[in-house]
């Protein structure tokens, strides 16, 4: 009932930047958390940021203070800033969020499909 898309991935140099977009839609329904998560080859799935009710943000300690992530609530979107690229940042980054569907009354996890970045060295 509710689909994330995530665009805006591609190739970029180090120490450039980048910016992610995962778009909500579908069912009439409410966002609560949202969350980005990246999983590069041979390596465990990693979260890189969170945002809860729009304002609250939390960073996995690796893209401190270089990564941002925020929403735009009128058009159910949230991004991720990627700035001072590394090639550590390689991999496929991943959308996902708390949403609860208005006629169906509980809150339920989705995820994107993903979208792949590459940071050349």
């Amino acid at each position: 009932q509710v689909q994330l898309v995530e665009s805006g991935g591609g190739l970029v140099q180090f120490g450039g930047s980048l910016r992610l977009s995962c778009a909500a839609s579908g069912s009439m329904f409410n966002i609560y958390t949202m969350r980005w998560y990246r999983q590069a080859p041979g390596k465990q799935r990693e979260l890189v940021a969170t945002i809860v009710g729009g304002r609250a943000t939390t960073y996995g300690d690796s893209v401190k203070g270089r990564f941002t992530i925020s929403r735009d609530s009128a058009k159910n979107t949230v991004y991720l800033e990627m700035t001072n690229m590394k090639p550590e940042d390689t991999a496929i980054y991943y959308c996902s969020g708390d949403i609860r569907v208005v006629n169906g009354g509980t809150i339920e996890e989705y995820w994107g499909q993903g979208t792949q970045v590459t940071v050349s060295s």
